[in-house]
């Protein structure tokens, strides 16, 4: 008797938690794989504007390539230049190949964060830009963080073109922080190599930067 009054408890049990998962799943499947997605309202002005967003990014490019070839491998600061190039090239290759592979439709383009595998043309997981903008801080801040602590604000630039590309509606929120994950993740690689990576690929290596030529 006392078996057959455990059995209907447990599918009692069984039961209710099988009808207060299903509100859970249906919530998780509209908020896209991870649970965090949604769109949020459209801001493309202010501090938002997209064309704020591509110059940062093309100010970073110029920056990273500039310093590694103006500082050369003769210091310190020309080292990590030089590996922060490595990571955001390396990055950016993964990025580029993950969008390539998971094809998922941004949020310009529909309102459902669980579009993948549509086709090349769509490109939204993992953000390109932020996971660009974060290999390219992420050596000088493993580099210099420790005994500088003001080189973390550096991080504020991936968060910055993270929450200004979700405003936009480039991306979602889990391509964001993908992105971020991928360009911190291959940030700390290349600052932790035995030397920088393109520069050992360049005849000779370039030990000597045009400011220390002038």
């Amino acid at each position: 008797m006392r078996s057959d009054s455990c059995m209907r408890r447990f599918a009692a049990l069984l039961l209710l938690c099988v009808c207060a998962a299903a509100p859970l799943r249906a919530a998780l499947a509209a908020s896209g794989p991870f649970g965090i997605d949604h769109r949020i309202a459209y801001d493309n002005s202010g501090i938002w504007a997209r064309g704020n967003q591509k110059a940062l990014m093309g100010a970073t490019i110029l920056t990273v390539v500039g310093g590694s070839l103006a500082l050369g491998d003769q210091d310190k600061l020309g080292d990590t230049f030089w590996r922060s190039l490595d990571s955001m090239a390396v990055s950016s290759a993964i990025a580029q190949g993950a969008k390539w592979t998971f094809q998922r439709e941004r949020p310009s383009q529909t309102n459902d964060p669980n579009q993948f595998f549509r086709g090349f043309k769509y490109q939204s997981f993992p953000s390109g830009e932020v996971t660009a903008i974060a290999g390219a801080v992420t050596p000088f801040v493993v580099a210099y963080g420790h005994d500088h602590p003001a080189v973390y604000a550096l991080e504020l630039l991936p968060l910055y073109d993270a929450v200004a590309r979700v405003k936009t509606r480039g991306h979602w929120q889990s391509d964001v922080l993908a992105g971020w994950a991928i360009g911190t993740a291959v940030g700390i690689w290349a600052a932790r190599r035995d030397s920088p990576l393109i520069l050992g690929w360049l005849p000779g290596g370039f030990q000597v930067g045009f400011i220390h030529r002038f």
